[in-house]
């Protein structure tokens, strides 16, 4: 994506007590995220920056190769950016750690150049989207988008069946140990 582009991009919105619909793909539309360890790397990655940023998790799935979550912040000043950055840059070090002891032929399908300045990017640059959900309708919107992906993608029948998906938490039948929060009953209302 050209710079110009991304520049246009809006903003996110951090506005207290919204949710946050984040999508963001890996470099190129590489499916890193088909491999078993990615995937772990990313689990633990979103886990500790819910942690430390304090904040839910509602939604997930892990595409091969993109990522949606459905997030709300605990804390009325927050920045999305930094949840962001928290998560993607732990997995970014060791897939480019990983590849450069067992793979060193992909570093230079994730390679830029800026000027004398190599570096390896296993995301695609900028943030991504950000969509603000601040309404029991857009959420239940957002909740059927991200759990039906794997089978609009055409890669699972039944998108409960997806391992790296919350799905199967919300349909009583867990496939990973990535726990999203329960989400407040004020949130699943009808408006």
């Amino acid at each position: 994506m050209d710079y110009r582009e991304r520049l246009q991009r809006p903003r996110a919105i951090n506005a207290p007590k919204q949710a946050h619909e984040l999508t963001f793909s890996c470099f190129h539309r590489h499916a890193f995220l088909s491999k078993e360890r990615t995937c772990q790397w990313l689990a633990d990655a979103i886990e500790d920056a819910r942690r430390d940023l304090e904040y839910a998790l509602w939604a997930y799935v892990f595409m091969p190769d993109h990522v949606h979550l459905l997030v709300y912040p605990l804390r009325l000043v927050y920045d999305t950016s930094d949840f962001l950055k928290a998560v993607k840059e732990p997995v970014s070090r060791k897939a480019v750690a990983f590849l450069r002891a067992d793979a060193a032929d992909w570093l230079d399908r994730i390679r830029v150049q800026r000027g004398d300045k190599t570096e390896h990017h296993f995301w695609q640059p900028g943030r991504g989207h950000d969509r603000n959900v601040d309404n029991s309708r857009t959420l239940r919107k957002m909740l059927d988008y991200i759990h039906q992906n794997p089978e609009r993608e055409g890669l699972i029948d039944d998108g409960r069946l997806w391992k790296w998906s919350s799905a199967g938490w919300f349909a009583g039948s867990p496939l990973n140990h990535l726990k999203p929060d329960p989400i407040p009953w004020d949130w699943l209302e009808d408006t």
